[in-house]
């Protein structure tokens, strides 16, 4: 099938990712998106271009005439997307994602609007337009796709399993017979939990944060979902929590825009395929989830 490119101006982003001194200098610790990562090191910066045009756009267009760009993520992730509640800054993979996509539209970190989401609302937010994107550890499948697109993938998580320290009795995913399992209502990994392993019972919260609660409380035996963000949880209580370690799926994490934004969705997969090039990518997953003990490749983009 013949794919329609999107047209740029002269400033095309592979110019503008190559020569810096074409844009500006755009800091992730600065404005509304804050930063961090728990070894402290310093955040990358990421190279804002400069005069991007993309033709045949209703999302960018709209986005150019407010001056900024709003994005849905998570705010209950650690390593993916996490909210500080002192300061109200976001941290984390999907945050760096979303300020270096950002950054290759032409958006310094502070012209980003973040919104929160939870897994249920990603759909409605784009359709409504509440939101422009969403970067929002959010997989993409056949189901989604019917009613909104995707950009990427940008990163391939395995679901897991999150246990009690000292639980030997759930080894992987075959071990959850009579096990309480909790998950997030309206996610890909409760959808697989209730539909090919109805020997677990399923017990699902909004947010994964009040799923961990219920773990460390003793209410459910484990906690299951993408293993980027189990290990997040993990390392803030190693010793009271543990990922089992046995992944049991692939989750292609996309950038989730309107549905039929066919020329928005083209210049976020050649941004994505030029941060793999310039180094950026690994800059933002080194700064995020680089201490997780993994060093994956990045994935190749899909050009449905």
């Amino acid at each position: 099938m013949t794919r329609t490119r999107t047209t740029l101006t002269a400033t095309v982003f592979v110019a503008a990712l190559t020569l810096a001194a074409c844009g500006n200098e755009g800091s992730p610790t600065t404005g509304t998106g804050g930063g961090g990562s728990a070894s402290g090191d310093a955040a990358p910066s990421y190279a804002v271009a400069s005069d991007v045009a993309i033709t045949g756009s209703p999302t960018f267009d709209k986005i150019k005439a407010a001056g900024k760009v709003r994005i849905g993520v998570k705010a209950d992730q650690p390593g993916i997307g996490l909210k500080d509640a002192a300061s109200g800054q976001y941290a984390g993979f999907d945050i760096e994602i979303a300020k270096l996509m950002a950054a290759k539209l032409g958006f310094a970190p502070d012209a980003i609007e973040y919104t929160e989401t939870v897994s249920a609302n990603r759909e409605p937010f784009l359709q409504q337009g509440t939101v422009d994107l969403v970067v929002a550890s959010y997989t993409i499948n056949d189901k989604r796709k019917a009613v909104v697109d995707f950009a990427g993938p940008y990163y391939i998580a395995g679901q897991d399993l999150l246990v009690a320290k000292d639980d030997t009795s759930i080894t992987g995913v075959d071990a959850l017979s009579g096990k309480k399992v909790c998950s997030v209502e309206g996610s890909t990994p409760a959808t697989r939990i209730r539909d090919e392993h109805p020997e677990a019972t399923l017990v699902t919260f909004d947010t994964y944060s009040k799923c961990v609660e219920q773990l460390t409380s003793g209410s459910v035996d484990a906690v299951t979902t993408d293993d980027a963000i189990l290990r997040g949880y993990a390392a803030q209580q190693p010793d009271v929590l543990k990922v089992v370690g046995a992944p049991f799926s692939e989750e292609p994490y996309g950038i989730g825009l309107a549905k039929g934004d066919t020329a928005l969705r083209n210049a976020l997969n050649d941004a994505i395929e030029a941060a793999v090039s310039d180094g950026d990518w690994k800059k933002a997953y080194d700064f995020t989830l680089g201490g997780s003990g993994t060093d994956p490749e990045p994935p190749t983009v899909d050009r449905y």
